[in-house]
């Protein structure tokens, strides 16, 4: 009987001990498929699963995505509540369009020539489509006054919340700026690029004038969408912007444009609300 139980003993000795060393072995494997990369360049996220990590800065799973509709907007740095961005005194030479401005010509941002990033823009050609008008005129950083940018209107089934999921800025000169002829767009910047030099107020703040102790980030500000903006365009057949989905022969056009942008908002809280009925 004695000479059972020491065999039985020996054999839970070496039972153990092989449990313990396959988990040992397979913990790093586990670990190392798990864990999220930092760069921008790898397209799985965790789990295998894939992501965007190229544009965006926010950890969505394709998976995950419940719902997306991709949305085109404009914040009109002159309305009083994006004067934060805009910058101080009649110049606007501390607001985000000098920032950016800077950001670009010490070669810290990138810029494109279109909003698929496949053309690069030269600093030299930047600094002539930022500050030139079409009539060949300077013009100052005060009268680029929009500031355009696509993002995704995401539902995030894994956290069950709405995200916005900004994927590029597009810096643009208004028809009155550029000499009556139309608008004119300057450059695209990826928003991942922006986002990350941004994160500071090292290199430019949103300005609380209330407060100044409480002035934040560029990036913190668009973290907490602290800005109006307006819809200029939705995921649509004829990828047409809203302004030109009404007659042509309407006379107030930019006013029913308005509205339509309006009421797509307003369709998309309706939609986010139904989500909860039960």
């Amino acid at each position: 009987m004695k000479e059972v139980m020491k065999e039985l003993r020996k054999g839970l000795g070496l039972l153990t001990v092989c449990v313990i060393a396959c988990c040992f072995f397979a913990l790093p494997a586990f670990s190392q498929n798990n864990a999220n990369s930092g760069n921008p360049g790898v397209d799985v996220g965790d789990g295998g699963f894939a992501m965007d990590t190229i544009y965006s800065v926010l950890p969505i799973r394709d998976s995950d995505k419940m719902y997306q509709i991709g949305v085109w907007r404009r914040i009109d740095l002159r309305e009083k509540y994006n004067l934060p961005f805009y910058g101080t005194g009649g110049l606007k030479l501390d607001g985000i369009m000098m920032n950016i401005y800077d950001a670009v010509i010490d070669n810290s941002i990138e810029v494109f020539a279109d909003e698929e990033f496949n053309e690069r823009l030269s600093i030299t050609d930047f600094q002539t489509k930022f500050l030139t008008a079409e009539n060949g005129d300077s013009i100052f950083v005060k009268d680029l006054y929009y500031l355009d940018f696509r993002e995704d209107f995401v539902f995030d089934k894994h956290r069950s919340e709405v995200r916005f999921d900004v994927k590029y800025i597009e810096l643009v000169m208004p028809s009155p700026t550029n000499y009556d002829v139309g608008q004119k767009t300057i450059a695209f910047i990826r928003f991942r690029d922006f986002y990350n030099y941004f994160a500071t107020q090292e290199h430019g703040q949103w300005m609380n004038f209330k407060n100044t102790s409480k002035n934040l980030s560029y990036s913190q500000a668009f973290d907490l969408r602290l800005f109006r903006s307006v819809v200029r365009k939705y995921t649509n057949p004829d990828n047409a912007l809203l302004v030109d989905m009404v007659d042509s022969d309407d006379p107030n056009k930019d006013l029913q444009a308005y509205l339509k942008s309006v009421e797509f908002e307003y369709e998309l809280l309706e939609w986010e609300n139904n989500l909860w009925e039960w």
